[in-house]
């Protein structure tokens, strides 16, 4: 496995493969791995000829007062474990060689990014989507892999692609659980021990939905009320949002007639964290 810190050698790197027939495989991640990157880099393992996954913490995509300085780092583990999954090439970039000296340049996805995060973290998919487009043409994937817990970004990576023509697969992943139900995130690191019980709330609060749903509820405002309703009850939660949106266009859905997304944004004590449920998917 090498690891590369330059945008010239890894755009050397890939087109010495690509002019060889080989297909590359990427995943763009932040870091502080855990079993979510490494099933979508398993899946990129199947997928490819080279495996690539980045290690970088975007300061682009985080507003002021996240946790940019707080976000966990450990490149020495990332390092083990990129190892152990298979991965080819890390690009480990810093951020003067993403974004040096008189750095102007933005990519702005419009429509999909105006509700969920994009409505409560101005600015942060305009980081996501620049960071990906640059990461794009540096790696030059035939594939890419993204992981559904992250459900609005991932459909606003495919409308960029898909809108600026970049030869480029994109594969969703499923969600990657904990035994108990949480979502894995590199952020479930900030939670106290006796926190776990109220960000399981997150999970638990998909089969109230579910259960409504089986029942034929397609209100929306029905099935949001009683998520709300479940999650307030547990210490230390704090709700950015719960909405239940198209899960193409991400507008908020007033009936389910159409595919939908139940969407969660939940401060646990210190973490912000995320997850979602499509309708009608088994849990």
């Amino acid at each position: 496995m090498e690891v590369i810190k330059t945008v010239r050698e890894m755009q050397c790197f890939s087109e010495s493969l690509r002019s060889r027939g080989k297909r590359i495989a990427f995943v763009p991640t932040m870091g502080y791995l855990h079993d979510g990157h490494l099933r979508l880099m398993e899946e990129g393992r199947r997928r490819s000829d080279c495996l690539v996954t980045s290690i970088y913490v975007n300061p682009t995509q985080f507003g002021p007062g996240e946790d940019l300085d707080r976000y966990p780092r450990d490149f020495e583990r990332d390092e083990k474990l990129s190892r152990e999954v298979g991965v080819d090439v890390i690009f480990y970039p810093s951020n003067s060689e993403m974004y040096p000296d008189n750095y102007q340049t933005y990519v702005n996805v419009e429509t999909v990014t105006d509700n969920l995060c994009g409505l409560t973290r101005p600015g942060h998919f305009r980081g996501v989507a620049t960071v990906c487009a640059k990461l794009f043409n540096i790696v030059k994937p035939h594939v890419t892999i993204f992981g559904r817990k992250d459900f609005q970004q991932l459909v606003v990576i495919k409308r960029m692609i898909a809108d600026l023509n970049m030869d480029i697969e994109v594969v969703g992943m499923p969600t990657v659980r904990e035994p108990d139900g949480l979502a894995m995130s590199s952020r479930n690191a900030y939670l106290q021990e006796n926190e776990r019980e109220s960000a399981l709330s997150l999970s638990r609060s998909f089969k109230l939905a579910e259960s409504f749903y089986a029942q034929g509820e397609r209100d929306a405002a029905v099935i949001i009320k009683a998520v709300k309703g479940f999650i307030e009850k547990h210490p230390g939660t704090r709700i950015d949002y719960v909405k239940i949106c198209d899960v193409e266009t991400m507008k908020d859905v007033t009936f389910l007639e159409r595919k939908s997304v139940l969407a969660l944004a939940v401060w646990v004590g210190v973490p912000r964290l995320i997850d979602n449920r499509v309708f009608g998917e088994d849990i």
